[in-house]
């Protein structure tokens, strides 16, 4: 009778915990993507500039 071979059945338990755990996190993106893409952004896809700091730079 043939052994068994530990370190195959361990790496494809790892292989498969790894694999639920990225389905899982595509889920959680797929979830949040449309409604909060990117919260930082304005209509233009543009990030929201500070008015107080668009002169701040002294001149040269």
């Amino acid at each position: 009778m043939a052994t068994p071979n530990y370190g195959y059945e361990k790496r494809q338990k790892e292989l498969a915990k790894k694999r639920k755990k990225e389905d899982k996190l595509k889920q959680k993106a797929e979830r949040k993507g449309p409604e909060g893409e990117n919260p930082q952004t304005d209509d233009a896809g543009q990030p929201p500039q500070d008015p107080s700091s668009a002169g701040s730079a002294p001149p040269a």
